[in-house]
């Protein structure tokens, strides 16, 4: 006997109510019957049923129209210098080497800074323009100079959190308490998935690079208190791209799809007994993992992109690269996967700016334009949003307590760039004050992001709420959020 087969003896041997009522659960009445003796056996039942579709979203139908179908989020993990990248601060360099104005910081919160000496330290970078629009930013990102017109560069960006690990949890989830849901898990929840052999929110690791890749905790694209379907899924670049999925020796998938079949039968009938949702998302995730055998494969092979596409981006097939990810990205947006997050590690620069700064510029730059350019390219930009963050920004002042200067963390004024449906294009909004030390115009929250981010996906942010703990939970958090209309085509 095969093994689904001594799965289900197994089962038959322990018999309970509720076989009883599923035999007698043929016909009209026996179900009415069923339904009085254990209400939950029909909750159970339509969970599973549930839970083997592609899920179609909980909000139904969109609270407004959408701009845009689909989130693609680089995040440069470790919270690059806004003062090396795209706001370029002349009075900071005039006051290179002086000591930071007293009332500017006096009182305020600093990581490795605090009770030091605070000296300026001026822009270690050159700035230029870029575009019609005349953007400046840094010469070191001259591609993403070149698509200057598609992006809507924000200079007055503000968060709660001053060390990485929370700036990550609150920069993903609006919280810095650890078990919240990911914004990726939040928009999978809110509005399903477009495929039925992806996962609606796939995660994306560079491989390599770095004096100090800080790890990225899977918590990050944790599903939280949300049912654990909708938790981000990582895809490697390297070696086997899901761990686990590809079959042992001997095994066809004629025999794999027998054993999932069996279990999930386990599974359908232990639900009908305990109804509880973690065992419909395990039968659900049962069936994606079986699906994505054969799709998982296909995706990840960029060898069958065209050389001018591999060259476009800059990679080279299977090298879990920054813009191997990039092509990938696309890859899972063409094939309708709802959230896609990229990291990239080591912006942490708290010493060996001017060595390592340039290192980091090299490895993103290219790869960021191509998947901008390729996106418009194919049609898909006007229906994506694709946003370029860290989780905070670096000090004006310097930081030397080791090797040549660096920046410490900074959580008053940063910047990040936007483009894609909905959103101005060639624009630069909001502002920090001279040196670049506290946003002071249009100033935009983290909660106002994601505000504006559920915006353009046709969702109201004070209406997409789940119950937990008996509150009404939301991405955006409790505080006052408000969708940035200044950015808002």
């Amino acid at each position: 006997m095969d093994i689904a087969g001594e799965l289900r003896q197994a089962a038959r041997q322990q018999q309970t109510r509720r076989v009883f009522l599923g035999r007698a659960g043929r016909t009209l009445g026996s179900v009415a019957l069923a339904s009085l003796l254990n209400p939950g056996l029909l909750r159970a039942a339509q969970a599973v049923a549930s839970a083997t579709r592609p899920w179609g979203g909980a909000i139904q139908p969109l609270h407004h129209p959408a701009k845009v179908k689909r989130v693609i989020w680089l995040t440069m993990a470790g919270g690059p210098s806004h003062l090396e990248t795209f706001d370029f601060k002349p009075r900071l360099a005039q006051m290179d080497g002086k000591p930071m104005p007293e009332s500017m910081t006096a009182g305020q919160q600093l990581a490795q800074l605090q009770g030091q000496q605070l000296v300026c330290w001026g822009p270690q970078t050159t700035f230029k323009r870029f575009g019609r629009c005349g953007a400046e930013m840094t010469e070191l990102f001259p591609h993403v100079g070149s698509i200057a017109d598609d992006l809507c560069i924000i200079r007055s960006m503000t968060t709660d959190a001053i060390n990485h690990d929370p700036a990550h949890m609150f920069m993903n989830t609006g919280s810095q308490i650890v078990g919240r849901p990911s914004m990726g898990s939040w928009i999978t929840y809110g509005l399903g998935s477009e495929t039925a052999d992806l996962p609606g929110f796939v995660v994306l690791v560079s491989q390599g690079g770095g004096r100090s890749p800080q790890p990225i905790a899977t918590r990050q694209w944790s599903s939280g208190f949300l049912p654990s379907r909708f938790q981000g899924v990582q895809l490697r670049g390297q070696g086997d791209p899901v761990l686990y999925l590809a079959n042992p020796p001997g095994v066809t998938r004629e025999q794999e799809g027998e054993l999932v079949q069996a279990v999930n039968s386990l599974n359908k009938q232990h639900d009908e007994t305990v109804d509880d949702a973690e065992i419909a998302t395990r039968i659900a995730q049962y069936e994606m993992a079986f699906q994505m055998q054969a799709s998982v494969p296909g995706l990840m092979d960029t060898a069958a992109e065209p050389q001018r596409i591999r060259e476009h981006y800059g990679c080279t097939p299977g090298d879990g690269s920054f813009a191997s990810n990039c092509l990938l990205a696309r890859r899972l947006a063409e094939r309708g996967v709802r959230f896609i997050q990229l990291y990239h590690r080591d912006w942490d620069h708290h010493n060996g700016l001017r060595e390592f700064f340039p290192e980091k510029a090299r490895e993103t730059d290219r790869a960021c334009a191509a998947l901008v350019s390729d996106l418009r390219a194919r049609g898909m930009l006007d229906e994506t949003l694709v946003v370029w963050a860290g989780e905070f920004g670096r000090t004006p002042m310097a930081q030397t307590n080791k090797g040549s200067p660096g920046r410490d963390h900074h959580n008053k004024g940063f910047s990040l760039w936007l483009t894609g449906g909905g959103i101005k294009r060639g624009i630069t909004y909001g502002a920090t004050d001279e040196l670049g030390y506290a946003a002071v115009e249009n100033v935009v929250s983290v909660h106002d992001l994601h505000a504006t981010m559920l915006h353009l996906l046709g969702i109201d942010h004070t209406r997409f709420t789940h119950k937990f703990q008996g509150l009404d939970a939301r991405l955006t958090g409790v505080e006052k959020a408000q969708v940035v209309g200044g950015i808002l085509s």
